[in-house]
């Protein structure tokens, strides 16, 4: 059974720092491109992070570029999301997902050439991790 699943939300004060998890089951992840989301409350979930399978490029919202990393450890079948100075803002559920192909094209990246909040296609999606900045 095909599943990813998220980890490493939780509740953290303005400026800190979280590093959410997405693991892979039932195939393996080398191969495909896989994307973060988040939709806060009363809003569109939007993409916050690629990278491919092909090379490795990463690509960022603007609202997150400098304070969020994305990375991969195909030897854990793991995607990782490292979250620094974090803001109220960033507060939302954070989901990953792929659409089953290498590269970053249709997870709403202005970075990776779509169009603001495109995104389409995903094949499979994690059921989120909830991640609350707040003082």
């Amino acid at each position: 059974q095909v599943q990813l699943v998220e980890s490493g939300g939780g509740l953290v004060q303005p400026g800190g720092s979280l590093r959410l998890s997405c693991a892979a089951s039932g195939f393996t992840l080398d191969y495909y491109a896989i994307g973060w989301f988040r939709q806060a409350p009363g809003k569109e979930r939007e993409g916050v992070s690629c990278i491919s399978s092909s090379d490795g490029s990463t690509y960022y919202a603007d609202s997150v570029k400098g304070r969020f990393t994305i990375s991969r450890d195909n030897a854990k079948n793991t995607v990782y999301l490292q979250m620094n100075s974090l803001k109220p803002e960033d507060t939302a559920v954070y989901y990953c997902a792929t659409r089953g192909l290498y590269y970053c094209s249709g997870y709403g990246l202005l970075s990776a050439g779509d169009g603001h909040g495109d995104f389409y296609g995903m094949d499979y999606w994690g059921k989120g991790t909830l991640v609350t900045v707040s003082s």
